[in-house]
Order: C-alpha cells, then structure tokens, then sequence
C-alpha cells in the first residue's frame, strides 16, 4: 500500500482515486448495474439506504438489485468534501440531484440526497466504499 506521506502530491493521488470511485459508483446508479455498485464497495461494506433496511457485504448486489427494480435513477453527485485521514482511510460529504422514475407507474419525481461515504483503501483493489449512507435533503 501506498504510505500517506504528507505530501500534497500523494493525498491528491488517493482523492483522485476516490473520485474516479464515485464516478463510477455514479454511473452504477444511473445504469442500474446492481454488479457494479456492489464491486465498488469493500467485502465486508455497509450500505443504509433512507426507508430500506442495511445491506452488507454479500448481499450488496442483491440489495441494489431489489432496488433497481423498482426505480431508475438519473443523478449526478457533488462532492462538497473529500478528506484522506490516514493512508487506507478517507470519507465523503456529498450531495446528489436528479430525477427517479417509479418503474411500476412510470411516475417520474425530483431526487435529492445528501450522503456520508467512508472508504477504506484495500491491499488489492485500492480504494473501496466501506460505508454509505443517505437521507434527503430539502
């Protein structure tokens, strides 16, 4: 594993990382890909989804799986913090704004969240999402 050394440089490297993650976990959502925003999440990761029970580890795909089901998202997040804490540890402040589709209506309504990632660098798949949570903002 890399070492956090301080430098700006190196903490710039691993935000870089857990933004890519974020897009990726981003496009998971708006693709309705239960496989992929499960990958993105470390083995024994958390989800607490607002109104639905947890998930964890390996259920995490059949838990967005059950939830892209019934809904289709179209979101995009905005990062409003991003900070390394340690050399395999980091968390999020995120926001995120778009449009979910009911699919057993079709109605179609405004989405807002407001989220709290933690991740946790992994010695083989680099940085990971070990917890996730969300409620919605106004």
């Amino acid at each position: 594993m890399e070492a956090i050394s301080g430098t700006n440089e190196t903490m710039s490297n691993s935000e870089d990382q857990i933004r890519d993650l974020l897009d990726t976990y981003e496009r998971s959502l708006n693709t309705s890909d239960a496989e992929l925003a499960a990958s993105q999440y470390t083995a024994d990761g958390v989800f607490m989804p607002t109104t639905l029970p947890t998930v964890t580890g390996a259920d995490m795909a059949k838990g967005y799986g059950q939830i892209f089901e019934t809904i289709r998202l179209n979101v995009a997040f905005t990062i409003d913090e991003l900070k390394v804490t340690s050399a395999d540890t980091a968390y999020a402040l995120t926001r995120s704004k778009g449009t979910v589709t009911v699919l057993a209506t079709g109605d179609e309504a405004a989405e807002a969240n407001r989220e709290l990632f933690l991740f946790e660098r992994t010695d083989t798949d680099g940085w990971k999402i070990s917890r996730y949570m969300f409620n919605k903002s106004e």
